[in-house]
């Protein structure tokens, strides 16, 4: 009788899963193999057209560099506040959190704001005797937007994976003679893979499928698969082929995630050993 209540409960989010995730997920599936009612690999083809295979190499390579700079800032930045002992430390975590509280459109377009050419950060250039420096519309302007915007997605789960380490076997690295690398190398890093992992396919995932960053920091100059999944689906009315290259998109969303996740478990067997 318990396991029938439970059952019950999980009713609403199986119908949630089922009207949201998996019929959307048919709907994309149906199009992206169909033409004229007739199946096809045409739709999924595309993607070897030179737009959109540019498209695609470009997504990736701006998701990579996104991905690596978020790493490169938030694990220093999580261990410094793993290390430093004072009274508000997740207040300081929660300080990077809090920005994400604020609209997605009217962060990214205070940062349009910044990046123009008559910006404060031009402004502060020329200031200094830097001068003019085109930010706005390039791809650094792309990813600087999407480091600021996933960012907290590397912190938050490599602080936590961090914040559960046992200290004592520091301390036990240390009373037998390991330096601060070696402690790093060999302890910290090993025992914090499952958030580095976790952080990584948080920010890379996103980073790959954005849209709405490349069009407001990049002004339609840098365009990104998906652009051109969103152009295909809402000005070309081409739901066959908007739905073809998204089928490809994540066909490389789910393969980086299973070798990530593969990673993480050769990682973790070779920590416990």
């Amino acid at each position: 009788m318990y396991r029938l209540k439970r059952q019950f409960l999980a009713g609403p989010y199986l119908l949630w899963i089922a009207g949201f995730i998996l019929l959307p997920l048919v709907f994309i599936l149906y199009y992206a193999f169909t033409a004229d009612g007739s199946f096809t690999f045409s739709q999924v083809a595309a993607i070897a057209d030179p737009v959109h295979r540019k498209a695609l190499f470009l997504a990736l390579k701006l998701g990579f560099f996104c991905t690596l700079v978020c790493l490169l800032l938030a694990y220093p930045l999580c261990l410094i506040l793993s290390r430093f002992h004072f009274r508000h430390q997740s207040f300081v975590v929660f300080l990077f959190i809090l920005p994400m509280w604020m609209n997605f459109m009217l962060r990214i377009l205070a940062w349009r704001l910044l990046l123009s050419n008559s910006g404060l950060i031009n402004s502060l250039f020329e200031l200094i005797g830097i001068g003019h420096v085109k930010l706005l519309n390039t791809q650094l302007s792309v990813v600087f937007g999407m480091v600021y915007d996933f960012l907290p997605f590397m912190v938050l789960p490599i602080y936590n994976s961090m914040a559960r380490i046992n200290k004592d076997v520091i301390e036990a690295a240390r009373d037998l003679g390991a330096n601060s690398a070696t402690v790093l190398i060999k302890i910290v890093i090993p025992l914090t893979l499952s958030g580095i992992i976790s952080g990584i396919i948080m920010v890379f995932v996103p980073a790959l499928t954005s849209f709405v960053i490349s069009d407001l920091l990049g002004g339609g100059k840098v365009l990104l698969i998906g652009n051109v999944i969103e152009q295909e689906f809402m000005q070309g009315m081409n739901w066959h082929l908007g739905s073809g290259l998204s089928v490809v998109l994540m066909i490389f969303v789910v393969v980086s995630m299973a070798l990530l996740n593969t990673f993480e478990k050769e990682g973790g067997s070779a920590a416990v050993w």
